[in-house]
This record gives C-alpha cells, structure tokens and sequence, in this order.
C-alpha cells in the first residue's frame, strides 16, 4: 500500500503550542529596515562563455559606452563581438544603519545568453535604490558555486553558472538615515498583526519599565516612550528587546501547494466525526500495430493498423472513520491508511473542509 509522507509541523520536547519568544523575535523596530539595491554592469574576463552579439545586442552597445567614457573612440557603425563579456544585473541589500566605506555583497546574474560567469571580473557599476539615486558601488571577482564541462557535442553541468556572487563586492557611498522614532516614541510593529499578542507585548513592557511606557494602537502597531539620549535610547531597546512575551496561540492551519503535492499542517489542527472513503480507478490504453499483407499478385498495398486493447482497473475503496477531537498524529496514521498520494489528499481534505469535519483553515498555494 502506498504511504503517504506528510510534511507536518511538530513541535518537540511536549512543549506548548507556543513557548514563550523574546519580543525581537515577534516584532520590528519602525525605521529599521533594509533597502534593495539594483545596477547594470559588464563581467569581463571570461573564458569565451560570455553573450553572443547576436542575441544579445545590449551587451556591444554597452561595451561601447564604456569604451567611450575610459577615453577609447569607437569607430561608429563597428560592430563590438567579443566572447569574453557578459551584462549582468547586480542586486545587493543595504542594511539598517550601513556608513559609508561600509561593504556588502553582491549578487551578479546573467541577462544575456552567457553560458557562464566563471572567473569573470566585474566592472564598476553604481547601484540604486527605488528613489534612483547612487547609493553604493560595486566591483570585484564573480564567485560561481557551479562547474561545467562540454566536449564532442556532450555536456555536463552542476549547479547554476549564470549567476555568481561577490562577497563585499560594494561599498556603501550614501548613507539612508534611519530614525529610531519620532520624539519620545519609537513604534513597535509586530510581524503578524495578532490583538492578543500585541496587549501581551504591551504588558510585558509595562512590566518591566513601568505602567505607561506602551500602550497598543491596534493588532500590529505598539507605541514605546524611550528616552531622548541616544546612548540610552540604545540601551533601552536593547532590553526591551530580550523581553519574553507569550504570543497568541497558534491557528489551526493547512496549507497545500497543488504543483508539488506538499501538505503542511501544524499541531493544533483537529478534525470532527466523519468517515472517508477513497479508492482508485486507472484507464490503461495499449496500441499494438498489426501488419496487413495482400496475396502475390493481387495488386493490394501492405498497410499497418493499430489495436487499441483498453483496460480498467478499479480498487476497491476503503471507508473509515475518524472520531471526534483526533489530533495531528491521527489524522496522518488515518490519511496514511487510506493509501492515498498527495494529489488525492488535496482532494480528500478539500472536502473534509467543506463538510464541516476539518477544523482549519485551508490555504491552497
């Protein structure tokens, strides 16, 4: 009997649904966030596995710019093909905080039909943020984490050779500045909006600065009075932070992915009374050609038809009940049971979900 493998999320050791987590770990500081970084470049310097001019006409109208801006006069209407240049799109994140002549990675990814970035060099390319404006610059060594090897019209490749990384590849130019709140409050935003977490959060901060220091806005946003110096403006976050909180008991979940066939279902899903059944029907169609042969003479033409042999196999089904209040680790041994693959368990607890017997709610991705 097939056996289903369901990919739940338990939780170990017998502990509660929700132990108790410190406040950075459920919440955000307002201000401090990261912001996304995008450039174009040229990668040089590869061992003929760079774009092809062809198909990738940018790649030679780039080359030409550069070549004018270092002070190199390109002859108009020449046409630039080399194979040892490659355009590439950088991405990189600023952190919260970045100075600059601080460094970040980089991340360089082929957008032309270059077959690899292996030791390739990359040239210096500004990068900008959503507001267009210059906030760093990169160059540097493309590191690939791939290898490939072609000979006699045979190839082999292990991971992904268009895409290379270059660690502390960019240095910060422009700073984003960053307020740790407005006056005497900072704002605390909780990374899922949940009402009783955030009144929990909120007690346990009046517990330990005092009654008054937060108060709730709604489910998500808390507002925190901090002191004005900076210095202990710092070491008040950095206790706040460590603060244990109990958050909100965790919802029944079910979530499916239809294109893998994953399940995922947390603890506290249950189901209600109910029976189900599940069997399996398969249609097998088999061509077998057959050849048609006249009599010498006769004047006819040899044909070939097919014989179409049609088969249907159907198992018998098996029904069976689940009680009332069954947790997690019944559900699975149940649907286990039943011997169903992942796609009929999509089917199977859409429609437990819709007679009322699944106690969750279902998310479809």
């Amino acid at each position: 009997m097939k056996r289903v493998w369901l990919l739940a999320l338990m939780l170990a050791f017998s502990a509660p649904l929700m132990a108790a987590q410190r406040l950075k770990d459920i919440a955000n500081i307002g201000g401090v966030r990261p912001n996304q970084l995008i450039g174009y470049g040229l990668v040089v310097g590869l061992d003929g596995s760079g774009d092809k001019v062809t198909s990738s006409p940018f790649t030679g109208q780039s080359m030409s710019n550069m070549l004018n801006q270092l002070g190199v006069q390109v002859p108009p209407g020449t046409k630039l093909d080399p194979k040892n240049v490659a355009a590439v799109t950088l991405t990189a994140t600023l952190p919260p905080f970045a100075r600059r002549g601080q460094s970040i990675d980089v991340t360089a990814s082929s957008i032309g039909d270059a077959k690899s970035l292996r030791g390739g060099t990359l040239l210096m390319t500004p990068l900008k943020g959503a507001d267009g404006q210059v906030y760093a610059m990169a160059q540097g060594n493309v590191v690939v984490g791939g290898a490939g090897a072609s000979a006699g019209g045979s190839s082999t490749q292990i991971n992904q050779l268009s895409v290379g990384r270059i660690p502390d590849g960019a240095t910060v130019e422009q700073e984003v500045p960053t307020a740790l709140g407005s006056g005497e409050f900072i704002n605390l935003e909780l990374r899922e909006a949940d009402f009783t977490t955030a009144n929990r959060a909120v007690q346990a901060i009046n517990k330990a600065f005092g009654q008054g220091t937060a108060r709730a806005v709604d489910g998500r946003l808390i507002e925190v009075r901090a002191p004005f110096d900076s210095n202990q403006r710092v070491q008040f976050l950095s206790k706040m932070e460590n603060i244990a909180v109990d958050p909100a008991d965790v919802s029944p979940l079910v979530i499916i992915n239809a294109r893998t066939g994953s399940i995922v279902m947390n603890q506290a899903v249950t189901l209600a009374a109910c029976a189900v059944s599940h069997g399996n029907l398969s249609v097998t169609v088999n061509n077998t050609p057959q050849v048609s042969q006249p009599n010498a003479l006769s004047g006819g033409k040899t044909t070939v038809t097919n014989q179409a042999d049609i088969t249907i196999n159907s198992t018998g089904g098996k029904v069976i009940g689940l009680r009332g209040g069954a947790n997690l680790s019944q559900v699975v041994n149940a649907l286990n049971a039943l011997g169903a693959t992942p796609q009929d368990l999509i089917s199977i607890l859409q429609a437990m979900k819709s007679a009322g017997a699944l106690k969750a709610d279902l998310q479809v991705i």
